[in-house]
């Protein structure tokens, strides 16, 4: 099964794809979506359209979101909210079924704490998938997502919204 994770952010969305049967897991691609400076409305439009033209280029099976966690800043904490609305609206426009995990959830699948920091996530996504070098921390981000619904949720369904 291909899987499209997703890092979503209002200056930087990280992207990666797998392809995974739950036991192995193979990088297919990855990388990272740059906002340039400008309107918000702008750049929600950006990362709808770019996450659309990446999921018509990988034609992956799922889209997995990591959800929004609280943030000290609410301003920020809604400007994540709508970039990740972006990418779900995207990953549904194009038929995906769209999961999510929660950060600590992620972390714990990938590296086995849930309190992990972004370094130790990039050094085991780099194991894990057999990287030649360290993915960019917004992709490795979004790898992780991948990988840990390919832990877990090949069999635990958890589809956006709370419906299988």
């Amino acid at each position: 099964m291909r899987i499209l994770g997703i890092d979503p952010g209002s200056r930087i969305t990280g992207y990666g794809l797998i392809d995974s049967d739950g036991r192995q897991s193979r990088h297919v691609a990855s990388g990272c979506i740059r906002l340039p400076e400008g309107a918000l409305a702008e750049r929600l439009g950006r990362i709808f359209r770019e996450v659309g033209e990446i999921v018509a280029a990988h034609t992956p099976a799922v889209m997995v979101v990591e959800q929004v966690f609280v943030a000290r800043n609410p301003a920020s904490a809604l400007k994540l909210g709508q970039a990740r609305g972006a990418a779900i609206c995207a990953g549904v426009v194009a038929g995906l079924s769209v999961h999510e995990y929660a950060p600590r959830e992620i972390k714990l699948a990938v590296v086995g704490t849930g309190a992990a920091d972004k370094t130790q996530v990039q050094h085991m996504i780099r194991l894990l998938l057999g990287l030649d070098a360290k993915p960019q921390a917004d992709a490795a981000d979004a790898l992780a997502i991948a990988v840990c619904h390919a832990h877990t949720g090949l069999r635990l369904p958890r589809v956006v919204g709370g419906q299988a």
